[in-house]
């Protein structure tokens, strides 16, 4: 019966809107910030970051 209970009221947090969107802002800036930080340890590393990290020749 606990085990009942606090699933239903961990989705009901969960579905919540408010904490999906600050889930979702963190996501992207946590992507964001990996991309900056993929960037600056190899800058000269033939990628070009306007293209979705394809290989530009």
């Amino acid at each position: 019966m606990k085990l009942i209970f606090s699933s239903l009221v961990a989705i009901f947090v969960l579905s919540s809107c408010n904490t999906m969107v600050g889930l979702g802002r963190d996501t992207r800036l946590l992507g964001e910030n990996l991309e900056k930080t993929a960037e600056k340890s190899a800058p000269n590393s033939g990628y070009d970051s306007g293209t979705s990290g394809a290989p530009v020749y």
